[in-house]
């Protein structure tokens, strides 16, 4: 799951409290307990993963 701690906020990582999640950019995480606590205090939202977009490249590879 891809998540981004709340605005303003850094949140400890669960396998290194020293490292944080931040507003700034998506993490992949696990759905542990720890997490799971973190979503529900609003501490770290949910973020969508964005569509892969096919380059031109590689959609005209598929055509042959």
């Amino acid at each position: 799951m891809l998540v981004k701690a709340a605005p303003g906020l850094n949140v400890p990582r669960e396998d290194n409290p020293r490292k944080y999640i931040t507003d700034a950019e998506p993490v992949e995480i696990d759905m542990t307990g720890y997490y799971i606590r973190r979503m529900s205090a609003g501490e770290l939202v949910e973020v969508a993963a964005e569509p892969v977009v096919p380059t031109p490249t590689e959609v005209s590879s598929r055509k042959k």
